[in-house]
């Protein structure tokens, strides 16, 4: 089990078979676990639309527990997390792809609740709260947003009760929040970054990418570059660094900045002028119509 320790679930193995698709708690709990013998198991939480980015999160989790282990995808569109004026109902939903690449890449059951389904009273009168780390960069952009990830991660957690969840690290700011709320409140789950994958020419996957025309699919290469030039100047320190990314984006065509920022990973606050060690340099901006992030963990010296 996780962390060596022993645990007070049920001890529970599942029967190999090919991915199932569920849609109510019921459903999932009777295809996730079968019978009584004690597996590792492991969960990937998407919001659907699912790329090569998520296939290597579900290839990890497969790793992580073997082949008599277990791994769950979720997929839900989760409406906590959009604020007035986001892509709640534009965002894709592509469930039959979405089954496919979780199949091919290892998943035992998918999970597809409905929003009746997760939030069977109505829109939760009682969340969780983000705190600090939930009010700065993606949070300052978008209030209440990591409040509403974190309250469906702790259900999705409640639901699938894993040994292990993956994220990918593109999300940094996500990552760590989850991290710290596993920490504060005690989950007994591992949570487990996995590093953003790119395309050839340095562009991170994201389901938002399929939003960009081929103009502004170049255009969004500042990003990256951005972030790579932050990342060459690491060793002469954070001004260097957030100098460097800074110029790279001078005059970005199709490019409206929201920040550009290097952060303490700890507690996700501006990292200082003097500071030395794993650092996130992340950015977020329009690119068109269409919100994008990315960042790149670095060591300041």
């Amino acid at each position: 089990m996780a962390r060596g320790k022993q645990s007070n679930k049920p001890q529970r193995t599942p029967k190999v078979h090919r991915a199932v698709v569920t849609r109510t708690v019921d459903e999932f709990e009777a295809a996730f676990w079968p019978d009584e013998q004690p597996v590792d198991n492991a969960v990937v939480m998407t919001m659907g639309a699912l790329h090569e980015g998520h296939a290597a999160l579900i290839r990890a989790a497969r790793k992580q527990v073997g082949r008599e282990g277990r791994v769950a995808v979720t997929v839900f569109v989760n409406p906590l997390q959009f604020g007035a004026g986001e892509d709640l109902e534009r965002y894709p939903r592509t469930l039959d792809e979405d089954v496919r690449l979780a199949e091919e890449n290892g998943a035992d059951v998918v999970f597809a609740p409905s929003v009746d389904e997760v939030y069977p009273n109505g829109e939760p009168q009682v969340r969780l709260v983000a705190g600090p780390m939930g009010e700065r960069y993606e949070g300052a952009t978008r209030p209440g947003h990591f409040d509403g990830v974190l309250t469906v991660v702790a259900k999705l957690l409640h639901i699938t009760d894993p040994d292990f969840a993956f994220f990918g690290e593109k999300d940094a700011q996500q990552l760590a929040i989850i991290q710290r709320m596993v920490a504060d409140l005690d989950f007994d789950v591992e949570i487990v970054g996995v590093p953003t994958i790119r395309e050839e020419d340095g562009l991170a996957l994201s389901s938002r990418n399929r939003y960009l025309s081929e103009q502004e699919r170049a255009q969004a290469l500042a990003l990256s570059k951005a972030l790579f030039a932050g990342r060459d100047a690491a060793a002469q320190g954070p001004k260097a660094v957030r100098e460097a990314a800074s110029a790279a984006l001078d005059g970005a065509e199709g490019v409206t900045l929201d920040y550009l920022a290097l952060i303490d990973p700890h507690d996700f606050s501006e990292a200082a002028d003097d500071f030395q060690g794993e650092a996130v340099l992340a950015v977020a901006a329009k690119v068109g119509p269409t919100r994008l992030i990315d960042n790149v963990r670095i060591i300041v010296r």
